[in-house]
């Protein structure tokens, strides 16, 4: 043990598992203090989620070093886990049943880790994001294992035998659950009954190891591989005693055998080899989707008993190795692994004889050696090892390396602040150690012999990053014979000196010295002789050229000569020398030189870190001496040219006869810009770059690959054409700067490490992404979005993929971009001040009003949203008011009234109360879907206030008498409205509403406003949730209204489904459908009539021949019920669910269509077709005992009963089907005997259905409107207004009725066309239409349409002219429907606020008037009416043109109905979202829709917020105007039904889209002309007057720069903090006491440059550019050394060779770079003028270049002069003296002195510059 170095180990603190103290917090029983308890110790790393599109997408931050972990313990008592995070608790997880283990899992398909829970009869398995999954167990399992893919179970000797359970049965069930993602569904329709004999026949019973790929799977039977056939693995003695988590090997142990093994698991590839050893052992191979078989890999008879230990390593050549403690034989057995990951899949296989031992007591895997670095897909692993003689030591592979020590003093040092608590301050060195545990990273559990734990780190805490990365390049560029010598130096250095002082540095001092020390060893060996002539004829080959060219060829193609030379092929081979005397030179020499190799291309990565300056220095000096040991002149030369002070550092050296050159990123960058990717020298990569997944220098190898895909390099795999690795994102590359960025986005390369570049690297990276903001392509991942600043498309991206992240989604956001990038977040609510508008407007509204507080429903619809649509008016207000019915209305009467002033207000109450009521109507559609309720919350429904005040007697209450009035009239179906009214406003959630809600709103007694809740919940389909006891509760209350809720409800819910259990629900309630044997139950007209509509919505466009055929003959049926009045409305239901059942589908091929016609027909009345009952038709014995209830007078069907709904069926049946044949069927009267025959109602919906079956030929014109009107009631009514017409000879009356209900049913018909579409010409005509009908019942100043008839009134009664008015403007709101148009809201505001005395203002018209407000501004303006058929059998249902005549009204049509036009709604609402501020915005889009057979494709222009057009129609959407970025969504049309929320996909993320806008811009909002903007443009002459002002005033004077301030003119337009901070520099008074005038001129002009052109990120760019320029005039003249490095120069002429490169056109710039040429152009003259100004710059340079010497840097005018040398060299280009001198004696020999040399020396030197040239040939010319 002598000849290993000591180390101490860094003893964190004493061990205590964390939940024990976590148990005594929580207050433990005391009775379970003697129960076991167990824990493990785990990586953070272990639980993190891997595939995230969220997270690991956008989180770019650098990983964190090992130091940076923390352990997180998992604590296990009883049925309790803990899991901690150092003394903080994570989460806490309680099982039902004792737990007896738990491991950590991974599982495909899954992103996040699992805890995988075993108890005695189920597995439980938690997510952690806390989702559980319990799996019941049928079998004893003895344990569980992770794999890389799954979770190996483990059975007991007798897990053949089923468990007894109580839930045995429910076990059974849930284990043969079909898994959906996966396709299993062959167990998905056997009954519980028949599990039995399929778990007999199934593998997994009889297999000894299952393993579970999927929480939703079930358990796969492992099969054991063996001669190439597959049987089960039955062998229950094989335990398991480890299994790998990332490659697929299990270790177990069989106790008979008294072996170990170790098997591969692998799917197997082909099932059908299953080999079964008798008929019960078969297993179908179509059961599993894939087979998972155990293949033995080595097996050995070395021990009596299991391992006590078995982990993973790595030897120390890289090679994998599974280790076995043994503990008899006090031994760790290791087998060396041979992993091929050959095509994707990894094949193992074992060498059995390249075995090893060492002694050992205790081990554990640890990563001390190499950090970081990785063996494929292990990490590289150490194993500390406890001896039988108490010694902790660390091996890398089978060599030691150190013993560790326990401290002096244990107790004392890091210890100190736990001396009281601990009492260990008086222990010392004699503690010995007696275990090792829980190793996690390089951190172990140490057990003394007194029984105290020690938590101990293995390397120095804190450590060296220098230290890190330097072990890690040589780790991963050393020969591993090379690097486990160096490994041995620095572990094995016993100098403890240093040890004890925990200095950040004392690391890196330690690895400095190892380093001296191989020098001096090489400096102190007698020099190898060079030998004259190679020995042998391999040593010639080796030596030539030819093999040196292959090997830099080969390093670059990717293929490693690691196991026989270097990366640098055999320059410096030692192996093949065969002087004894020689071969311990050439092995310094080489280890030497391949240190070099490796810590100089780390060297080259650090330069590329602006915050790694001070490790470049210290890596330079160490890196000197190294060269310098070496006699490498050209890397000292090199070195030296960077940091001239380190030569005080070097000692003088023997130069090399043929010095190297060394390799140089940023000259190969500068060759990249100026000639290509392809041009560069190769040589100047190091050929670590090249190595596949090296750590150490992947900075640099980013930044390589980034340069080369921008200059034209070739993707080839997962490497590039220049050799290099580079991960590249998913997404479309049009350009190489766009695939730089996805690039940039697969390699984690954000803004933040864009700013750790130098200046000059970064500029064509930040060109890149310049190009791509304009209009990046659409298929990219969100974080290239947020790469090239389009935070809008990023969102726009993430709300895709998923919405239930948007907190999480603002977070990753704000940590990917860098601080200049992030903007101020809106402090307030948005609708703060609409909320002030609000209260400001019901001030104004009513200020007399007595109760101003009281909820109307209607609070809510103020936000963000509203305020920007209808900000700028009232309209909102005054809609509220309209509606509101929590108030009493005001009755106008007299100061003083008398008795019959009393009876008149009692006239005036009822009739406001009948307007009243029907205000939920409206109500319900003004706030559909516009608010969301809290679950915890009851549902506050409105009250229906139907009193009234007095304001001429102090508002004094006045409530209707219930002696002359009957109230109850007012309370049944109102309340039922006003239910309906309060359950819509409420959205669909984006899951399901929670059914424990639903029931919870559940009243006790039931009552109508419930009832006409669960209607709207259902219109909302949210009573999906309810189960079948729910429904059965409800129904068994015999609440007919709450009934009729509940079966609309569902089938509104279930629409279209033809759910059986809904469908037998439904039909009980049709007596028409129950047995002749079933008793009689008196069920009421409207129950049934709902019973009907639900069958037609739960059959939906199923076209389902039996339902139709039912519905048929329930048209021509009379009602069972108590109410024979209502017949009419249940044919109307009727006929409208048939209609539904068969939606559009006239067309299809039914067997039974002609005779089904030819019955509605029948129904209708058409003329020629027998109205006699055809009884000749086959019926069974239910049909012909209930024949007897159809609708007959006599043998004639009653057409007036059925006409309706026949033509409301035919209307849907056919609906856009443009079938001639049946509009012709459709008979409208063209003979005045026709008119006589048919009733003008009838008339009207004839012409709706006629013009529905027509679809195509509505047209918005009034000229189509006249074509509708038969001749003979056209050419009537112009005579009766002539007065020609003789009123004898014809019915007046019969035409002008048939006049007034044509028009009207052609407006209905255009409402239904153009429905939601918000067009021009049909609310022109229809307006018209409506002032038209308007001035026949009074006189308006409005004036109509001229050519119309006047004087209608004459001949028709006021009460049908007022229905078709009201029909008419109720359509004109379906096509305007979520506009708020103005106009046609100041006509309803004017028909709502007539009285009764104008007209016949009952209830049905009322309805019409609120419908139509709430119509108009739908869901606050946020939803519109769809076209698509489903829409307009809704709205058809709705707009039905029998409007009741009171609130109880349902003879003729069901006024539930009313409310389906919820189904016709969607929100094809979009509002803009600055993407910065999160407020929305005004913002005009660009909306193209498709051609059409009407017009060619169209494309306009709206201002957000707006209604969208239908899906079927709309082409894209693009952001346009000069203020936003540009976006365009793209969209293909379908005739599919707008996006719902929460959908994947929806392009338009909800309503919500967000976009950026331009810096230099304001917002539509704050600059609605644009005039602010202008300002930025001249914002250089605020500049100029704020210098005049401060030069012609005395200082201490009132000179007042305000009306000039810059900061508040960039705050206007701009919210980047660090702009307006930095405009605010600009204007401090400060300034104008500094004498540098200049650069506040500088700073003006670059903050307006970068507001401008949009480029904040510039801002740093320039700065950076002028101080470095400043700082060399600086240091040029006060001769103080400013500069301790000449590294900013290669930055420089990096920036330089970028515009050089968008002059000459190698990067593509659009117009122009986007930093300014003429800048970097002065930047040129200003260096060369520094350059040209120093004093002995010259003298310098000749010796230089003459003896190779630098200025002896001993003083500070030295040090000066070697700073300003080196600049020269470096900006000139200016090659080594040993070059140089080259290059003069090639020419001395071609060429006579005489001639200029010039020419001949820039062919040799090609890339030094003329001027260096020039001076050059001076020094020739000298001689």
């Amino acid at each position: 043990m002598s000849s290993i170095g000591v180390r101490y180990l860094t003893v964190l603190g004493e061990f205590k598992p964390f939940g024990l103290i976590a148990e005594v917090l929580d207050g433990k029983p005391s009775d379970d203090a003697a129960e076991k308890y167990g824990y493990f110790l785990f990586d953070p790393e272990v639980a993190r989620e891997r595939d995230d599109p969220l997270a690991a997408d956008l989180d770019f931050s650098t990983p964190s070093t090992s130091a940076d972990h923390s352990d997180h313990e998992l604590f296990i008592r009883g049925n309790r886990i803990i899991w901690s995070t150092g003394s903080r608790v994570h989460k806490r997880y309680t099982s039902p049943n004792t737990i007896l283990m738990a491991c950590w899992c991974r599982m495909d398909a899954i992103s996040d880790a699992l805890l995988c829970v075993l108890q005695i009869d189920t597995l439980s398995i938690y997510s952690a994001s806390g989702e559980v999954v319990c799996i019941p167990l049928p079998y004893a399992v003895a344990s569980i294992w992770p794999l890389p893919f799954g979770l190996l179970l483990q059975k007991l000797i007798d897990g053949n035998r089923p468990i007894s359970s109580s839930s045995s049965l429910l076990n059974a069930r849930d284990l043969s659950r079909p898994c959906k993602e996966y396709g299993l569904s062959h167990h998905s329709t056997r009954h519980i009954h028949s599990f039995e004999p399929v778990i007999k026949e199934s593998g997994a019973m009889l297999s000894s190891h299952l393993i579970l790929k999927h929480p939703m799977e079930e358990p796969q039977a492992a099969y054991l591989e063996e001669r190439g056939k597959l049987n089960i693995m039955k062998d229950f003695e094989e335990k398991t005693i480890w299994t790998s988590d990332v490659i697929p090997l299990m270790a177990s142990y069989h106790k008979g055998k008294l072996q170990h093994s170790v098997w591969s698991v692998d799917i197997a590839t082909n099932p059908g080899t299953v080999n079964a050893s008798s008929s019960v052992n078969t297993v179908p191979s179509e059961l599993f989707t894939q087979d998972f078989s155990l293949r033995r890999i080595w097996q050995g008879k070395c021990s009596q008993s299991a391992a006590s230990k078995v982990f993973l390593a790595t030897d120390i050549d890289g090679v994998p190795v599974i280790c076995f403690l043994l503990h008899e034989q006090k031994t760790l057995l290791a087998i060396r692994l041979q992993i091929d990951e050959g095509n994707g899949e990894a094949i193992i296989d074992i060498k059995p004889h390249l075995s090893w031992s060492i002694p050992a007591i205790a081990a554990a895997p640890v990563t001390v050696t190499r950090p970081r670095v990785k063996v494929g897909l292990l990490s590289f692993t150490d194993i500390v090892v406890l001896d039988s003689e108490n010694y902790l030591l660390l091996y890398s592979g089978r060599e030691c390396l150190c013993r560790y020590l326990l401290p002096n003093g244990l107790g004392k040092g890091p210890l100190s602040h736990r001396e009281k608590s601990s009492g260990i301050a008086d222990m010392c060195f004699d503690l010995k150690i007696t275990g090792v545990e829980d190793a996690v990273e390089g951190r172990i559990n140490v057990i003394t012999n007194n029984g105290q734990i020690f938590r101990c780190l293995l390397r120095r805490n804190p450590s060296s990053a220098l230290a890190d990365d330097c072990i890690t390049a040589m780790a991963e560029g050393l020969h591993s014979s090379f690097y486990s010598h160096f490994a041995s130096l620095l572990w094995g250095d016993d100098d403890s000196a240093y040890l004890s002082n925990p200095l950040v540095d004392s690391e890196w001092e330690s690895f400095t010295r190892a380093v001296i020390k191989i020098c001096t060893r090489y400096g102190s060996l007698p020099p190898k002789q060079p030998s004259k002539l190679p020995d042998t004829a391999w040593e010639f080959l080796i030596d030539s050229k030819f093999h040196t060219h292959y090997s830099k060829k080969a390093s670059v193609s990717g293929i490693s000569f690691m196991s026989t030379a270097s990366f640098r092929g055999a320059d410096y081979t030692a192996a093949y020398i065969h002087d004894e005397q020689n071969q311990e030179v050439a092995f310094y020499a080489r280890l030497l030189r391949e240190t070099l190799d490796s810590l100089h291309a780390l060297y080259e990565n650090l330069k590329l870190d602006n915050l790694r300056k001070q490790d470049v220095e210290h890596l330079v000096a160490l890196l000197c001496n190294i060269a310098a040991a070496l006699g490498e002149a050209g890397y000292v030369d090199y070195y030296v040219r960077d940091f001239p002070l380190v030569l005080i550092e070097v000692r003088s050296f023997p130069s090399s006869t043929a010095p190297r050159t060394p390799p140089c990123l940023f000259r190969w960058l500068e060759n990249c810009l100026q000639q290509g990717c392809y041009s560069a020298n190769l040589s100047d990569l190091s050929p670590l770059l090249y190595k596949h997944k090296s750590c150490a220098v992947s900075w640099a190898r980013k930044i390589v690959s980034f340069y080369s895909l921008l200059l034209g390099a070739e993707r080839k795999g997962r490497k590039l054409s220049t050799g290099v690795y580079c991960e590249i994102a998913n997404g479309s590359a049009r350009t190489p700067e766009e695939l730089t960025v996805l690039a940039m986005v697969g390699e984690r390369f954000g803004r933040q490490q864009l700013d750790l570049l130098p200046v000059g690297v970064s500029l064509p990276l930040r060109h890149a992404l310049d190009n791509c903001r304009e209009s990046p392509p659409t298929d990219w991942p969100a974080a290239a979005y947020v790469l090239v600043g389009r935070e809008d498309l990023a969102m726009a991206c993430l709300g895709m993929l998923s919405r239930d992240h948007e907190s999480q989604t603002r977070a990753n956001l704000i940590s990917i971009s860098v601080p200049y990038m992030l903007h101020l977040q809106p402090v307030t609510v948005p609708s703060s001040v609409s909320e002030v508008t609000r209260l400001d407007g019901m001030k104004s509204e009513d200020s007399d009003s007595p109760c101003k507080s009281v909820e109307d429903g209607m609070e809510h619809i103020f936000n963000s949203g509203t305020q920007l649509r209808y900000g700028r008016d009232l309209r909102l207000n005054e809609v509220r008011r309209l509606l509101c019915s929590a108030r009493p209305v005001p009755v106008q009467t007299s100061v003083n009234p008398s008795a019959s002033d009393q009876d008149v207000q009692q006239h005036q109450l009822w009739n406001l109360a009948q307007r009243t009521t029907a205000l939920p109507f409206g109500r319900g559609a003004f706030t559909l879907a516009t608010t969301y309720t809290l679950l915890t919350e009851a549902l506050v429904v409105p009250k229906l206030v139907l009193a009234g005040r007095l304001p001429a007697q102090q508002n004094a209450t006045v409530n209707i008498d219930p002696n002359i009035r009957n109230m109850s009239e007012l309370r049944c179906w109102p309340e039922f409205h006003n239910g309906v009214a309060a359950g819509l406003r409420l959205a669909p959630f984006q899951g399901k509403m929670s059914r424990t809600w639903i029931l919870y709103n559940k009243p006790e007694e039931p009552n109508y406003t419930h009832a006409g809740l669960l209607l709207a919940l259902g219109l909302h389909e949210h009573l999906r949730v309810l189960t079948s006891t729910d429904l059965y509760r409800y129904l068994s209350q015999e609440h007919d209204i709450t009934t009729l809720g509940i079966l609309l409800g569902m089938a509104a819910s279930h629409r279209g489904t033809m759910n059986p259990a809904i469908s037998k629900m439904l039909y009980l309630h049709i007596p028409s459908r129950y047995p002749s044997s079933f008793p009689e139950v008196e069920l009421p007209t409207i129950l049934q009539s709902a019973a009907l509509m639900s069958i037609g919505l739960l059959y939906e466009g199923s076209a389902h021949p039996l339902t139709m055929k039912i519905l048929l003959g329930e048209i021509g049926r009379r009602s069972g019920g108590d109410n024979v009045l209502e017949r009419e409305g249940y044919a109307v239901a009727a006929g409208a669910a048939l209609g539904l059942v068969a939606l559009g589908r006239g067309k299809d091929a039914f067997g039974f269509m002609d005779t089904f016609m030819d019955r509605l027909f029948q129904y209708i009345g058409e003329r020629g077709v027998s109205n006699e009952i055809c009884l000749t038709s086959v019926q069974t014995t239910d049909d012909h005992n209930r024949n007897v209830g159809q609708m007959m007078d006599g043998e004639q069907i009653n057409v007036d009963v059925t006409a309706p709904g026949a033509t409301i069926a035919l209307a849907l049946i056919f609906l856009k089907t443009e079938s001639e044949v049946v509009a012709s069927r459709l008979h409208i009267p063209v003979t005045h005997f026709d008119l006589q025959y048919v009733r003008p109602d009838f008339i009207m919906l004839r012409i709706i259905a006629r013009n529905l079956i027509m679809w195509c030929r509505i047209r918005p014109s009034s000229d189509w409107i006249e074509s509708q009107i038969p001749e003979i009631v056209k050419v009537g009514v112009l005579r009766l207004e002539e007065g020609v017409m003789d009123g004898d000879e014809y019915d007046v009356d019969a035409l002008v009725q048939a006049y007034v209900n044509i028009v009207a049913g052609a407006c209905i018909s255009l409402g239904l066309k153009y429905a939601g579409t918000k067009s021009g010409d049909a609310q022109e005509l229809l307006y018209n239409y409506a002032i038209y009908f308007l001035n026949e019942l009074k006189h308006v100043p409005i004036t109509s349409v001229n050519a119309l008839p006047k004087g209608l009134l004459q001949y028709v009664d006021r009460g049908t002219l007022e229905i078709c008015l009201h029909l008419i403007v109720l359509s004109l709101s379906v096509v305007m429907a979520g506009s708020g148009h103005l106009q046609t809201f100041r006509l309803l505001r004017y028909l709502r606020g007539r009285r009764s005395a104008d007209g016949h203002i009952h209830y049905g018209i009322q309805i019409a008037v609120n419908l139509a407000i709430g119509f108009l501004f739908l869901g606050g303006g946020m939803q519109t009416f769809s076209t698509g058929n489903s829409a307009i059998a809704a709205l058809l249902n709705t707009l039905y043109p029998r409007l009741p005549t009171g609130p109880n009204d349902n003879r003729c049509h069901l006024q539930a109905f009313r409310h389906l036009y919820v189904i016709a709604a969607e929100s094809r609402w979009v509002q803009t979202v600055d993407v910065d501020t999160g407020l929305p915005v005004y913002c005009p889009l660009e909306v193209t829709v498709r051609e059409t057979e009407h017009y060619a494709e169209t494309t306009f222009c709206e201002v957000t917020p707006c209604i969208l057009p239908e899906r079927s129609l709309l082409k894209s959407v693009q952001v346009c105007g000069p203020r936003y970025w540009p976006q365009v969504v793209e969209l293909a049309p379908e005739d599919k039904p707008w996006w719902r929320s929460g959908d994947k996909g929806d392009p338009f993320n909800g309503g919500l889209l967000y976009i950026k806008r331009k810096v230099g811009s304001c917002s539509y909002v704050d600059d609605p002309i644009g005039c602010q903007s202008l300002l930025s443009r001249a914002m250089h002459k605020v500049c100029d007057a704020l210098e005049l002002c401060s030069s012609t005033t005395d200082i201490g004077s009132n000179c007042e720069p305000g009306s000039f301030k810059v900061d508040q003119l960039v705050g206007t337009f701009s919210a980047d903090p660090s702009l307006i901070a930095f405009a605010q520099l600009c204007c401090d008074s400060y300034w104008n006491n500094r004498s540098d005038a200049n650069f506040q001129e500088f700073c003006s002009q670059v903050l307006f440059e970068c507001v401008s052109k949009d480029r904040p990120a510039l801002l740093q760019v320039y700065l950076s550019l002028y101080t470095m320029i400043g700082s060399m005039w600086e240091q040029m003249k006060s001769g103080a050394l400013v500069f301790q490095d000449s590294l900013f120069l290669s930055s420089l002429k990096l920036a330089l060779a970028y515009n050089e490169a968008l002059i000459s056109g190698k990067l593509s710039c659009n117009g122009r770079g986007i930093i300014q040429s003429t800048f970097m152009e002065s930047i040129r003259k200003c260096i060369e003028e520094i350059l040209a100004n120093s004093k002995k710059l010259r003298d310098n340079f000749l010796i230089y270049l003459d003896l190779g010497k630098w200025p002896s840097s001993q003083s500070d005018g030295d040090q000066m002069d070697a700073m300003h040398l080196s600049w020269y060299l470096l900006w000139y280009d200016i090659p080594p003296p040993h070059v140089v001198k080259s290059a003069i004696q090639k020419i001395k020999l071609k060429a006579p002195m005489s001639l200029s040399m010039v020419p001949l020396l820039r062919l040799l030197l090609p890339t030094t510059h003329a001027k260096g040239i020039t001076e050059i040939d001076k020094f020739i010319s000298r001689g």
